[in-house]
């Protein structure tokens, strides 16, 4: 089974996903069978049961039916007999009781029409009989027993207890028909039950087994994989060495053609700006054409010319002018960004502690200005690497921070490193406005911002923060939370090594 198994979905990884996912849905397939044969089965189980205690209570009933006419025509004939007040007694209640019980039995039996017709008849001798013992008693009791015996002799009585004594029994036969067919049907599903979980078993016998081989099979596959991929690493510095070089080399001509491409850029932007003057200057020129032109001839002058001078050529000249201002400040970001790739990195022992202070210091302003307060947590590692870099990050971290405190809450901004191995980790926490989730890794890319935009920027600060960090050999990642606060950390190496200190 488990070879035709593996020819037809194949040995793949995604062919042994496939596979192993069907086991499981068949699995599951299986135990849900097996549970719906269960609620099926109990369920007749419990219908059965019903169907037992109703059959108890018809036979129950049709007992103290017969016994009732039973005891009814004992007590009239004692009471023919001897006179005696108290056969009287006993036959007046059973003559009570017996219509309450053939009702009851009528109301058990309603859904059988031949248990109906049953009931039927027996009403219809339980009533000649009263009939008869009523008249009978009656004699007695106005003091002609003798007659009344004599009318008893001549009287039918025993036929008509025998009648109503066949016709019990067949109401008895009846409900023991009844419960055979009920027990055969019981037996049948419950033989349907055993088997469907016994089929159940089995097909889950055969996935266990084919999933257990199959997960042997994958298992052997990987130490064979594992045993190539480490052969492989062998050579992988090597080749990581090269893709490194390429990478360096592709990212130098990225950044020339970025500084050649903004450099040029600006000279055709700063023609827009100046003709943009131009234009805004003749408008206004225009505009006091129009004013006279309104004064001494207003019949010259169209609605349109009117707009086109006043409201048009402004507004239009007005978007103009934003959108070269804001073009100009990206292509000086990007020259910022090129020239910083550009730049050669100078590795030298900083005193952290002594950076950071200084940062907070000319943040001072802005952070009393928001009533925030500005915290070192334990000491900071010392590490070699180049200054200008690390407090450019810093910087843009911090400010960000104060930035991007929550209005209306006490802003705290703490930072803290520590030093593990040849790295260290620095962090910055705040308490601010926090960013979503699905923005966490959009904040580092270039132009991107996210949240609110209330603050000035051009979603610059880090792209660069990511940049430098990258640079020295770095990472920066963030956790943050909606309302709650947001944590950046940067892991950089302790020691800024030789590769790195070379330009590029």
């Amino acid at each position: 089974m488990y070879a035709v198994l593996m020819r037809w979905f194949g040995t793949t990884d995604r062919a042994i996903r496939r596979f192993l996912i069907a086991a499981m849905a068949l699995g599951f397939a299986c135990l849900l069978a097996a549970g719906l044969a269960a609620l099926f089965a109990t369920s007749r189980t419990i219908a059965h049961t019903d169907s037992v205690r109703h059959t108890y209570e018809v036979e129950l009933a049709i007992a103290r039916a017969s016994i009732a006419t039973e005891q009814a025509e004992a007590s009239r004939r004692g009471y023919l007999l001897s006179g005696n007040a108290a056969a009287r007694t006993n036959y007046d209640k059973a003559a009570r009781t017996l219509p309450g019980l053939i009702e009851t039995l009528a109301s058990l039996t309603r859904d059988n029409p031949v248990q109906r017709a049953h009931v039927a008849e027996l009403r219809r001798l339980t009533a000649d009989l009263q009939q008869r013992r009523a008249a009978s008693v009656e004699m007695v009791a106005s003091g002609q027993r003798q007659a009344a015996i004599d009318a008893f002799a001549r009287e039918t009585s025993a036929q008509r207890i025998a009648a109503v004594r066949d016709l019990t029994e067949r109401m008895t036969a009846e409900e023991n028909r009844l419960m055979r067919i009920r027990d055969t049907g019981l037996v049948a599903s419950l033989r349907a039950f055993y088997a469907i979980l016994g089929i159940a078993g089995v097909l889950l016998v055969l996935v266990g087994v084919a999933t257990l081989m199959t997960l042997l099979r994958y298992t052997r596959d990987l130490d064979k994989s594992r045993e190539a991929i480490q052969d492989f690493a062998e050579s992988l510095e090597e080749l990581v060495a090269e893709r490194t070089a390429d990478l360096t080399r592709a990212n130098d001509e990225i950044q020339r053609f970025a500084y050649i491409v903004s450099h040029d850029l600006r000279a055709p932007l700063v023609n827009v700006m100046g003709f943009t003057a131009e234009l805004d200057t003749a408008t206004g020129a225009i505009a006091e054409l129009i004013d006279r032109a309104e004064e001494q001839a207003p019949d010259i002058v169209t609605e349109e010319a009117r707009l086109a001078a006043r409201e048009d050529l402004p507004e239009a000249i007005g978007f103009i002018r934003t959108s070269t201002e804001k073009m100009d400040r990206l292509i000086n970001a990007i020259l910022k960004l090129s020239r910083e790739g550009r730049r050669v990195l100078s590795p030298e022992p900083i005193d952290m502690v002594a950076m950071v202070s200084g940062i907070s210091a000319m943040l001072r302003h802005a952070l009393d200005d928001r009533g925030a307060a500005f915290s070192i947590e334990g000491a900071l590692p010392a590490i070699v690497s180049d200054r200008l870099a690390i407090e450019q990050i810093l910087s843009n971290l911090i400010e960000n921070a104060v930035k991007y405190l929550q209005p209306g809450r006490p802003g705290r901004i703490i930072m803290r490193g520590q030093r593990s191995g040849p790295r260290v980790s620095l962090e910055i926490e705040d308490n601010g406005r926090g960013i979503a989730a699905s923005d966490h890794q959009r904040v580092f890319d270039l132009f991107r911002r996210a949240g609110t935009q209330d603050q000035p920027g051009e979603g610059i600060g880090l792209a660069h923060v990511r940049a430098l960090a990258y640079r020295l050999g770095g990472t920066i990642d963030v956790r943050s939370e909606l309302g709650v606060g947001t944590t950046f950390r940067l892991s950089l190496p302790a020691t800024l090594n030789e590769l790195q200190e070379q330009p590029r």
